[in-house]
């Protein structure tokens, strides 16, 4: 679709709570907010959805073409996207279906909407079938953020959450591949997008965090409590350090379907006890400063 065709029918849909008229009229349609994979730059696009036992569904059709649509290649870089539903806006992970489970939902998804079934049978690509997981917000997190402290024990504890995640698709990994050994087996169900995305909105959404940190927050921070000094040093250092395990669980991850399955629990149980030792410090140095200051920010009276 023509981008200003794309614009007006998202002004349309942002304007009335996601009712839409024209072709889109009575359908079911959101906005996908993706990251460029090479500009880096936020992309929004309307697109079909299908619900199925719980999931939420787009489908990378791009009208039948032999290519993926650019907003697939975007979530394949950034697994975090925001999603906007009727008068509803929420973040999720963006996590294509692979193998069985993938023409399984594919089936479902032509059975409510047909014309999938059309596009698929222009192309020889297979149709990527997108599930947008809600990056939902912790039980554990803040009931209300009013402060920074209360903001930093939000993200903290997305972060905590999202490793939990990739902690568990690799044990029903190793189950899966553990339950399929044997003569004429067939193969493992495969995971690795499942993984993939996971560890890659954790990655991703941390980097972001630390930079933030060492750009704006600390330098700040620092000049006010310069008796910290030792404090935010160690904290850059350990930034340094975190970046580094992130590139080596992103090696491990990517190495997971010949690895065995005891090394790799271990060293995905030392870099997650180091992740975990990193947050735990940061919250000990920082909340006791971060109290002190609102969030959102208040505005000076002029």
């Amino acid at each position: 679709m023509p981008t200003s065709f794309n614009q007006s029918v998202i002004d349309e849909f942002r304007a009335n709570q996601g009712q839409v008229g024209g072709s889109f009229e009575g359908g079911d349609l959101l906005l996908l907010t993706t990251t460029g994979a090479r500009s880096g730059a936020e992309r929004t696009v309307p697109l079909g959805y299908v619900r199925h036992d719980g999931l939420l569904m787009v489908v990378g059709s791009n009208l039948g073409s032999e290519r993926h649509p650019d907003w697939y290649h975007n979530l394949l870089a950034h697994p975090l996207v925001r999603v906007e539903l009727g008068a509803e806006e929420f973040e999720a992970i963006a996590v294509p279906a692979e193998g069985e489970r993938r023409d399984r939902l594919f089936a479902h998804v032509v059975r409510a909407e047909p014309g999938y079934g059309t596009y698929q049978e222009n192309t020889a690509r297979a149709l990527p079938v997108v599930v947008l997981e809600p990056a939902a917000v912790s039980e554990d997190s803040p009931a209300e953020v009013r402060n920074l402290a209360d903001k930093l024990m939000e993200v903290h504890v997305w972060l905590r959450g999202q490793l939990g995640h990739v902690r568990d698709e690799v044990d029903a990994h190793f189950a899966a591949r553990a339950a399929h050994r044997g003569p004429g087996a067939p193969p493992a169900p495969g995971l690795g997008f499942r993984i993939r995305q996971r560890c890659l909105a954790f990655c991703q959404s941390l980097e972001f965090h630390h930079v933030a940190e060492d750009t704006h927050l600390f330098p700040g921070l620092e000049a006010r409590h310069p008796h910290l000094a030792d404090v935010f040093e160690r904290l850059r250092t350990e930034h340094r350090t975190v970046a580094r395990l992130q590139g080596e669980l992103g090696a491990l991850l990517a190495d997971i379907a010949g690895a065995d399955p005891e090394r790799f629990r271990s060293d995905l149980a030392r870099m997650s006890a180091e992740l975990t030792a990193h947050l735990e410090y940061e919250e000990e140095s920082l909340l006791p400063l971060l109290s002190e200051i609102p969030f959102p920010p208040v505005r000076p009276v002029s």
